[in-house]
């Protein structure tokens, strides 16, 4: 198992804008134990009701959405360059059609019941505390419903807690 170590969240420094071209996993398990993963590239962190957060969206029709759903906290993990290729496939594939953690090679390890992946340079624990779908008429710039929702599947937005953050050592 990989040697990870606890981050103080007041030493932890993310570069959102850093991150901008690099992928992450949003992670979560259902009552049953089942887990599963999406890939995503937009969120952020910030501060809200004074505590550290993330904020991450998801598309409707997402099977990971569920997993969201239906628990108190969920991972978002990075990873290392070499782990591209298994991210892209990670995106591109439902978890409701095969165990897509397995085939990306992925080990599944848990802190304190929320699933993340032990090939993780960096591991980030949140849990939720406001989730809210995006609604058309909230946008001012519509040229975004055309380019980002040709669909109308606006995401649901999430703001959590950041509760842990494990670091490869």
């Amino acid at each position: 198992m990989a040697d990870f170590k606890k981050t103080n969240i007041k030493d932890f420094t993310p570069d959102s804008f850093g991150l901008k071209n690099k992928w992450m996993l949003i992670t979560a398990s259902k009552q049953d134990g089942t887990v599963n993963t999406m890939t995503a590239s937009w969120g952020g962190f910030g501060v809200m009701w004074n505590k550290e957060v993330v904020f991450v969206v998801i598309r409707p029709q997402r099977y990971t959405r569920e997993f969201v759903e239906n628990s108190e906290s969920f991972s978002l993990t990075f990873f290392d360059k070499e782990y591209l290729k298994d991210l892209g496939y990670l995106g591109k594939v439902s978890g409701r059609d095969e165990d897509k953690i397995a085939k990306a090679g992925l080990t599944t390890v848990f802190d304190n019941g929320v699933p993340y992946f032990e090939e993780a340079h960096t591991a980030i624990f949140a849990k939720k505390l406001f989730v809210q779908r995006i609604e058309e008429n909230a946008f001012l710039d519509k040229d975004i419903i055309d380019r980002w929702y040709p669909e109308k599947d606006y995401h649901y937005l999430y703001i959590a807690e950041i509760t842990n953050i494990l670091e490869r050592e």
